[in-house]
């Protein structure tokens, strides 16, 4: 009962954490009011990254070990070590999957940053029509409030294109 007191310990602190990661995490974002559309993307990696990291180290088999031992000892902390792996995976998948969506709108940062008005405008509906298939299709990027943001850094990547453009012209 000592050896699983202390690995109950180490687990509690473990949840305390991630807890504080989760929380950390899901707080609003500060951006610049200008920024384009490809800050979304790079918000999106970094969280990726950030939460497989984290997953990788809740799957490690030091990790599993403890788990298990505490499995055997029918420990209480168990129920909220196994709703905040649960809580790591969902963040972790919907990070991966946003990423996986906002690629498809990649090939399109480019002319939107440098080409002339006219050139930018001849890929407009197509780039709507792929924001138009996130929407539609991603089971996390859908909502208002990430559709708001991503065609907010669209439409300031136009007009940021404009203005050089008027400024060099």
């Amino acid at each position: 009962t000592e050896v699983t007191e202390k690995l109950e310990e180490a687990v509690m602190i473990w949840i305390k954490q991630i807890r504080q990661f989760l929380v950390e995490s899901e707080q609003m974002r500060r951006e610049a009011d200008d920024i384009g559309p490809s800050a979304e993307l790079e918000y999106w990696k970094s969280r990726m990254s950030s939460f497989n990291s984290l997953l990788d180290e809740i799957k490690s088999s030091r990790v599993k070990k403890i788990i298990s031992i505490l499995q055997a000892a029918r420990s209480k902390t168990l129920k909220q070590w196994k709703e905040l792996d649960g809580n790591v995976t969902v963040a972790a998948n919907e990070a991966k999957d946003n990423v996986r969506y906002l690629y498809t709108l990649d090939k399109f940062f480019g002319p939107l940053a440098k080409a002339s008005p006219e050139t930018m405008m001849e890929h407009v509906p197509s780039l709507m029509n792929t924001v138009c298939m996130i929407y539609c299709t991603s089971p996390y990027y859908n909502t208002s409030e990430c559709m708001t943001s991503l065609l907010r850094k669209i439409t300031n990547q136009m007009i940021n294109t404009c203005k050089t453009y008027l400024c060099e012209g």
